[in-house]
C-alpha cells in the first residue's frame, strides 16, 4: 500500500487535527462506560481517603481540603493513561491503514488523540471537583486563580496524554498498553497527594519531593487553598513541558516507524 505523503500546509494541519478531535469525541460519547469509569476511581478514592483515613491523617487543615487536589491530579492520570490504549486500539485494528490512505496530516491523528484527552480529563476533573465540594471542600480562591488551575491541569493532561501516546504506539496491544501506563498511575501515590511528604522515611521522602507530580499538586493546592507556591509552579510548568517534549518526539517517531511498514 503506498502511503500519501502528508501535506504540510498549516491550516491543512488544523482542519486534519479538528477532524480526528471530532472523531475521538464522538467515541467517547458512544462509549459513556469510559467517562463513568474514569470519574468513579478518583470519586471512589476521595470517599475512602477523606472517610476512613482522614480522620487519623494530620495535615494541619481539614484533610478533605489538603487531598483533592491530589485527587484531581489523580484523575487526570488516570483518564490521560487512557489514551494510550485507544492509540494501541486504533494501531491494531486497521483504521491508521485507512487513514493512510487519504490525504492528511499525519500527525493529526496523534493530535486528534492528545486533544480529545485534554476535553475529557477537564470534565471528569470539573466531575471530580463538584463531587468534593458537595463533601465539604471549601476552596479559598478566586476565578483568576481558578484559571490558573485550569491551565496547570490542562498543560498536565497534555504532556501525559503524549507521553501514554507513546507508550500506545511502543505497546503491541491494548492490553499491554493499559499496562505501560502503571508508572503514571504510580506517581500520584508517592507524592504530596495524600500526606506531606516529610511524614515519609527520609529515601521515599526525597523521591517524593523531587519527582514530577509533587510540584504540579503543590501548585495547584496553593492555587485553590492560598498555600505557598515557592518555586514549585516553575518547577510544574518546567515538569510539564519536558515530559511534552519527550512524549511528543517519541510518540512522533514511533508512528513514523509503524506506518512506514
Amino acid at each position: 500500500m503506498t502511503t500519501l505523503a502528508p501535506r504540510r500546509d498549516d491550516s491543512t494541519v488544523l482542519a486534519d487535527s479538528w477532524a480526528m478531535l471530532r472523531r475521538n469525541l464522538t467515541h467517547i460519547t458512544r462509549s459513556p462506560d469510559t467517562m463513568i469509569t474514569a470519574l468513579a476511581l478518583p470519586v471512589m478514592l476521595m470517599l475512602l481517603f477523606v472517610y476512613v483515613f482522614g480522620g487519623a491523617i494530620d495535615t494541619g487543615s481539614a484533610y478533605i481540603d489538603y487531598v483533592v487536589p491530589g485527587i484531581i491530579l489523580l484523575c487526570a492520570a488516570f483518564g490521560s493513561a487512557t489514551t494510550a490504549v485507544s492509540v494501541s486500539a486504533d494501531m491494531t485494528d486497521g483504521i491508521v491503514d485507512r487513514f493512510r490512505t487519504l490525504p492528511i496530516a499525519r500527525s493529526a491523528v496523534l493530535n486528534g488523540h492528545v486533544l480529545a484527552s485534554v476535553v475529557r480529563n477537564l470534565i471528569t476533573s470539573a466531575l471530580v471537583v463538584a463531587v468534593a465540594l458537595l463533601m465539604g471542600f471549601r476552596p479559598t480562591t478566586d476565578p483568576l486563580r481558578w484559571l490558573g488551575v485550569v491551565g496547570v491541569l490542562a498543560l498536565f493532561v497534555f504532556a501525559l496524554s503524549y507521553l501514554s501516546t507513546a507508550l500506545g504506539l511502543l505497546a503491541k496491544n491494548p492490553e499491554a498498553a493499559n499496562g505501560f501506563t502503571f508508572v503514571i498511575l504510580f506517581l500520584p501515590y508517592v507524592s504530596s497527594a495524600f500526606v506531606p511528604a516529610e511524614t515519609m522515611p527520609t529515601w521515599l521522602r526525597w523521591f517524593a519531593e523531587n519527582q514530577p507530580v509533587t510540584p504540579i499538586i503543590e501548585t495547584v493546592r496553593g492555587l485553590l487553598m492560598d498555600t505557598p507556591i515557592g518555586n514549585s509552579a516553575w518547577l510544574a510548568v518546567g515538569w510539564c513541558i519536558a515530559i511534552a517534549a519527550v512524549g511528543y518526539a517519541a510518540a512522533t517517531t514511533l508512528y513514523r516507524r509503524r506506518t512506514a511498514r
